[in-house]
């Protein structure tokens, strides 16, 4: 059980009980959603979700003692906004968001802990977030293999690979950076699984406005997409993937994007399959398409990769029509 201060629930409010919080201050939701001393509570968590829905954006909660109370209410009002609007495209980009704020927190707190109670906090949050084990060693932090490269996999920069780490009985050494940037995505997954499983709340009078704003703003990321009857499964699941507003690894991203290529695709027909990925950012996609289409940097031209290797990945979909295929290109063309 995490022993948390008042400072750890703001910056860490999807760890925390939040209803047993609030039933702590003897309020109700009732009155968060319509009482005027609530009002900074209520702006707040409206801002917690559209700041979500501004690409490159990140809500930075205020750790002042006496906006705490302020920071911890608006996250659970701000999650059951997302629940009565049934934003489901928007609680990826909601989850991203707390993720990342909170990901500089706790890679600050990683980097200061010193006593045994301030390891045994933030080892217990990783925990908790990634069920992934790891220890002190001096300035950094240990992981055993196994675990680093499960999750390392989905990293394509050379600092990433294993052969460029420290690595001293089993176990890989990370810096408090590393170590937090290594469970990101297990952090979006905690939040969002948290809201997609909480129950759907009543209607609370005072909520109304708000609710039938972010249902507007969700119809904004449905994505419009062109889909094709010969395209891979794996790309499927990836356009699935990244169309119900969920992050695709950065594997995955390079799959798709190569594979829309190579079956002759122009990067602004490719741009929309990104648009409602949770962290997506038009300028950095841009960019990102033209360095694999060849057109910028060493004018390298990226393939998608094989099969093979994407089963490696954990990418791979294969269904019966697959046979034969090597490659995702080659789907719909191998008889």
């Amino acid at each position: 059980m995490i022993t948390m201060g008042q400072a750890d629930l703001a910056k860490y409010p999807f760890l925390a009980d939040a209803g047993a919080y609030l039933r702590w201050w003897d309020f109700t939701l009732e009155q968060l959603a319509s009482e005027p001393e609530f009002e900074v509570v209520r702006k707040k968590a409206f801002e917690r979700v559209y700041t979500a829905s501004q690409m490159g954006q990140v809500y930075r909660p205020d750790t002042d003692s006496s906006k705490l109370p302020t920071e911890v209410f608006s996250f659970l009002l701000a999650t059951i906004l997302l629940k009565m609007s049934r934003a489901n495209y928007l609680v990826q980009k909601f989850a991203m968001q707390e993720a990342r704020g909170a990901e500089s927190f706790l890679a600050k707190d990683l980097g200061r802990a010193t006593t045994n109670i301030e390891v045994g906090l933030v080892t217990r949050i990783i925990w908790d977030l990634a069920q992934i084990r790891i220890a002190k060693r001096d300035q950094d932090f240990v992981v055993s293999v196994p675990e680093y490269l499960h999750r390392a996999a989905q990293f394509h920069a050379r600092e990433w690979n294993l052969i460029n780490r420290r690595v001293e009985a089993g176990q890989v050494f990370l810096n408090p950076r590393e170590t937090v940037r290594l469970i990101r995505q297990e952090m979006v997954n905690y939040i969002s699984s948290k809201i997609s499983a909480a129950p759907m709340p009543p209607p609370v009078p005072g909520l109304d406005d708000m609710v039938r704003e972010l249902a507007s703003l969700n119809e904004k990321f449905r994505p419009q997409i062109v889909r094709s009857n010969k395209t891979a499964p794996c790309i499927e699941h990836a356009i699935d993937t990244l169309a119900s507003g969920k992050n695709l690894s950065h594997a995955g991203r390079f799959m798709l994007a190569t594979y829309m290529l190579e079956r002759g695709r122009s990067i602004e027909e490719i741009v929309p399959y990104f648009e409602n990925a949770p962290d997506y950012n038009i300028s950095i996609t841009k960019y990102q398409l033209e360095h694999l289409a060849g057109k910028s940097g060493s004018n390298t031209r990226y393939r998608c990769q094989s099969c093979e290797k994407l089963r490696t990945l954990n990418l791979c979909h294969a269904t019966s029509e697959c046979a034969g295929v090597t490659n995702p290109t080659q789907f719909g063309a191998v008889p």
